[in-house]
């Protein structure tokens, strides 16, 4: 073959190798967003292409960029598009009703997890893809995060900290209230530790069966069968045990509290947030700034309980005074904390208050003084980083999953306009399209 047919030969097959890759291309997802909040940017920023192949963000580009003969165009441009929204405190395996207190004896573990898929798909449609679930029923939320990953069933990517740990008494002690006849001494199997080596074997019971994290409750509560919503129930150096072989399985702890000296023990042996925080005082907030230590408001569920706290019969008579002092209180602790430049990320308690109304807390936070915008943040990539997981969700970048929301209006303007979500995206799928 002559040099110049060899040549001509090469070119041939380049050219044909160029036709097939562009044949064989991906076609994109771009999606025409009206307004973006990106998550990184401190203004929303009008008229983006969102560029998307397979499960990622490809591009984010200025203005609107004409679809190629064989990209999907979603046209959003009368919407604001952010990304997935994160909600920190969640239970998706019940919800708070009236009577409810004898489910524990009536339902069985598969009642809980076909409540908790109904409950998961319903916190997704509301724009919700990735929540840390903070105690369950049965480990359900542990099958049910598998399920999700596997693609098997629509949900938000769970965190789950399975069964809570408390002590004896506590508020997760699953036996409080019942009859000494059935009542039992649960162990730290069932959740419950009392001192520093049960509360360590309670940490690898939930390493042994899938959980992520770890959920103590470090003070009484509002809904448990219990006369205090705020007394200690740890001692510190129980709490410390328990953070200490937390961190051996790559866990974080998150403490539930109400009464501040609960919260001073467990922000000193080293968890990562406070839920709830009610009666936090001066000395709580100094030590949560010097300790790094987030705060996870859950404003929802507190005013969900004060309500209900006014209607006769709705909670049994031991728990309805605590509804009815801590429920007025947690919003001002929101503005406190606030103000005093606490670390503050998005979080409900849903499933006290009702599951799909999680978006409800931003209107709360932004009447406590909270700009919409930080409220958006401590959503989306504030949460993320809370996670550990800013590099594949939070914002809407290049190279991050293709988790995004839309809605009609803008959010900066009137942030209750993220109760009502009309898209929904996760890892590139598109869940919900109005």
């Amino acid at each position: 073959m002559s040099s110049r047919s060899a040549r001509s030969s090469v070119l041939r097959g380049v050219f044909l190798f160029g036709l097939l890759w562009t044949v064989a291309a991906p076609a994109a997802t771009l999606i025409h967003a009206g307004r973006l909040i990106d998550g990184v940017d401190n203004e929303a920023l009008p008229e983006r292409t969102i560029v998307i192949e397979g499960e990622r963000i490809t591009a984010v580009e200025r203005g609107y960029r004409e679809p190629g003969p064989d990209d999907d165009l979603i046209d959003l441009g009368a919407h604001t598009v952010l990304p997935g929204l994160m909600d920190m405190h969640t239970h998706v395996s019940s919800e708070q009703r009236q009577g409810g207190y004898i489910d524990q004896f009536q339902l069985s573990e598969a009642d809980y997890a076909l409540q908790a898929v109904v409950n998961a798909g319903k916190t997704l449609m509301a724009g919700f893809t990735t929540i840390r679930d903070l105690g369950d029923i049965y480990n359900v939320t542990v099958a049910l995060r598998n399920a999700i990953d596997a693609g098997e069933l629509p949900g938000p990517r769970i965190f789950t900290a399975g069964t809570s740990i408390a002590t004896t008494g506590g508020h997760a002690d699953p036996t409080n209230g019942w009859a000494p006849v059935i009542r039992d001494d649960p162990g730290p199997r069932l959740g419950v530790a009392n001192g520093p080596w049960e509360g360590v074997k309670a940490v690898r019971q939930r390493y042994k069966e899938g959980a992520d994290l770890i959920k103590i409750t470090a003070t009484g509560g509002v809904l448990s069968l219990a006369k205090s919503g705020q007394n200690p129930q740890f001692m510190e150096e129980e709490i410390r045990a328990i953070v200490e072989a937390a961190e051996d399985y790559g866990f974080h702890v998150a403490a539930h509290a109400h009464g501040a000296e609960g919260m001073k023990r467990a922000i000193r042996a080293g968890v990562k947030s406070i839920e709830h925080g009610t009666y936090m005082d001066d000395e709580v907030i100094a030590l949560m700034k010097e300790h790094g230590t987030f705060y996870v408001p859950t404003i929802s569920a507190g005013r969900f309980v004060g309500e209900k706290a006014k209607e006769e019969g709705y909670f049994p008579e031991i728990v309805r005074p605590k509804a009815a002092a801590v429920g007025p209180q947690i919003q001002d602790t929101f503005e406190k904390a606030y103000r005093a430049g606490v670390k503050i990320v998005f979080g409900t308690d849903t499933g006290v208050s009702p599951h799909g109304e999680n978006a409800q807390e931003f209107a709360w936070m932004v009447e406590g003084g909270m700009p919409p915008m930080e409220a958006i943040r401590a959503a989306t990539s504030g949460a993320a980083a809370f996670l550990g997981i800013a590099e594949r969700v939070g914002t809407v970048e290049a190279g991050k999953l293709a988790d995004l929301v839309a809605v009609r209006g803008d959010p900066l303007a009137d942030v209750a306009v993220l109760e009502d979500v009309s898209f929904v995206m996760k890892e590139g799928e598109v869940f919900r399209h109005e």
